[in-house]
């Protein structure tokens, strides 16, 4: 059980981190924009204008990928959490069959 606690909290740190880097990319990608105020004419403003519409896309993507991934993940972790020993002999299957494939070269 202390296991499973200590996978599953190494799992949520690492989904964690790769979303706060994403956040962190999307924020400094903010400040760069609004830096680039001092910009002047018509290109500057349109590229403003491009720049603000992608990172509200990319925030867009984020939020609707965290969505879209919460339930299959929590399923995951049920059934693996639930069903320990059919996980490890599918995953041995499984790696049985790549290493046969592999080995055929």
């Amino acid at each position: 059980m202390a296991r499973k606690n200590a996978n599953h909290a190494v799992e949520d740190q690492i989904k964690d981190q790769a979303f706060s880097e994403l956040q962190a990319l999307i924020e400094e990608s903010d400040k760069l924009l609004k830096s680039s105020a001092s910009l002047v004419g018509e290109e500057a403003e349109s590229l403003r204008g491009q720049i603000a519409l992608k990172l509200q896309h990319a925030q867009d993507a984020v939020s609707r990928v965290r969505e879209r991934t919460k339930p299959v993940v929590d399923a995951t972790e049920t059934y693996i959490g639930g069903h320990p020993w059919q996980t490890v002999a599918i995953s041995a299957g499984f790696g049985l069959v790549v290493g046969l494939l592999l080995g055929r070269r």
